[in-house]
């Protein structure tokens, strides 16, 4: 910039030559003078634009740098737009917030009306005057959105093994071990990566689980986890992976975890006997089976606890009836019917054949379901007193009921011997000899302990009739002598 004065006007004025960039607006310039010299901006500047000679290059690279410099300006007195365009952005975005907190409050107004509705035609079926609300245990099957509490075990070698044998132990572990053990057997049969299950679903589901099953004396969460061990053994020692579906053996295993769900502790030659809800609601066929499914798709209705939520739709209606149908083979009204129709087909056994395997599946779950004998005696033999204990509270009620009383469950009239004995040697040797034709390997391990434990409870039978023998020969001595 280089200043020059005027000496020929009647007032001093001065003149400034000034190379801008030809991008530079009027205003731009005017700024960056009052700027740079403190002129006021009130001042009249008179711009005459002058033609240089061609510039040295050291000229034109500070032509450059200049232009540069005066670019930077420009954008900076741009600012007060960049702020207009901020504040108007920010303003977009709470109106944005603002309509999806109003979707919020609509989706939990619906919650809310669907939960009256819910409540209101719960209230009509609790009117009902039958012995058994199906409404009032439904009260357990509210949603958990917290991580499940329940620690993570990381379990030993030993115990992954172990979990895999008949032989296995259920009776030292905990709840929460007990949990974990189903946890990993979710994961190890590669179920978690099948069905694409987010593992914090499977763990609450597994919480749901364990919260409805009662505490009895017998069909208890521990008689679950035995049975769907029983079931994750069978499934290692048959090598089923080998021969069936992914999908298979998650329906195997989620049948046998939900297969006696809320259950009251009362058969259902009681329920139907007695005219309770679950007998009417299901119309005497199988009630107790059919109420095991309704609350194992309650628990799985709940988003938080639905481990099929990525299974497509018609793959899930399948999963979904599998499951149903293995549920209901529980029921021990149909045992020869089923196992009949297994024996049917076991010589010609095919398993690319769809209604072979169901079939299969259905005996798979009736044995793990009546297991326990095949298991070691100290560890089956505590199962009896519970078995019995549950037996004798239904047939008390029965009798202060006035309802009929089975002779296999009246405490007058039953013993651990013969409560075991005929149900070991009609109903689980001949069921899991049919097996055996199909998979011999199961003959040292599950099979020969059934026989084992048919010996042991005849051995027991022999000394108890025996001893009452001796009573009576006693009993006899002593009337004879009081005549």
């Amino acid at each position: 910039m280089h200043r020059e004065t005027d000496d020929s006007h009647h007032s001093s004025a001065l003149f400034f030559q000034v190379v801008f960039s030809r991008h530079c607006s009027p205003c731009d310039i005017k700024e960056l003078l009052c700027s740079s010299s403190n002129i006021p901006r009130s001042v009249t500047f008179q711009l005459q634009p002058v033609s240089f000679p061609r510039l040295s290059q050291k000229e034109d690279m500070f032509q450059n740098v200049l232009s540069q410099v005066a670019e930077q300006f420009s954008r900076a007195f741009r600012i007060n737009e960049l702020k207009t365009e901020v504040t108007n952005r920010l303003a977009m975005l709470e109106k944005r917030v603002e309509l999806e907190g109003l979707k919020v409050v609509e989706i939990e107004k619906c919650k809310n009306d669907l939960k009256k509705l819910r409540d209101e035609m719960t209230s009509r079926v609790g009117n009902c005057p039958c012995k058994y609300n199906f409404s009032d245990d439904g009260k357990k099957l509210n949603p958990r959105r917290d991580v499940p509490s329940y620690p993570k075990y990381t379990l030993s070698q030993e115990t992954i093994e172990a979990l895999k044998k008949p032989t296995f132990d259920v009776w030292h572990w905990e709840h929460n071990e007990m949990l974990s053990c189903l946890e990993y057997m979710y994961h190890d049969l590669g179920l978690v990566k099948e069905f694409n299950m987010n593992p914090i679903t499977l763990k609450r589901w597994l919480l749901g689980i364990q919260e409805n099953y009662r505490s009895n004396p017998f069909h208890n969460f521990r008689h679950c986890f035995c049975v769907s061990q029983m079931m994750y053994g069978m499934i290692n020692l048959c090598n089923l992976p080998e021969k069936m579906t992914l999908t298979d053996m998650g329906i195997l295993m989620t049948a046998a975890v939900c297969h006696d769900l809320d259950h009251p502790g009362y058969n259902n030659t009681y329920q139907i006997n007695a005219r309770t809800e679950l007998a009417v609601r299901y119309n005497d066929i199988s009630p107790l089976e059919n109420h095991h499914c309704a609350v194992a798709f309650q628990i799985l209705s709940l988003p938080e606890c639905n481990i099929f939520a990525n299974v497509e739709l018609e793959a899930y209606k399948q999963i979904r009836q599998a499951i149903i149908t293995l549920i209901l083979a529980t029921d021990m009204a149909r045992h020869g019917e089923i196992l009949d129709s297994f024996k049917h087909k076991v010589d010609s056994f095919d398993f690319t054949n769809e209604e072979h395997v169901t079939c299969l599946k259905m005996v798979l779950i009736k044995c793990c379901d009546i297991s326990n004998e095949v298991r070691p005696t100290e560890v089956a033999e505590p199962w009896v007193d519970c078995l019995l204990e549950e037996y004798f509270m239904q047939s008390d009620r029965e009798k202060t009921e006035g309802l009929p009383v089975a002779p296999f469950m009246d405490r007058d009239k039953v013993t651990k011997p013969t409560a075991q004995i005929g149900f070991i040697k009609f109903v689980l040797i001949p069921m899991f000899e049919t097996v055996l034709k199909l998979f011999p390997q199961i003959e040292e391990i599950m099979v020969q302990p059934l026989r084992d434990s048919r010996d042991h409870y005849e051995e027991l039978k022999q000394i108890d009739d025996a001893m009452t023998e001796k009573k009576k020969t006693e009993n006899m001595s002593l009337g004879g002598k009081k005549k």
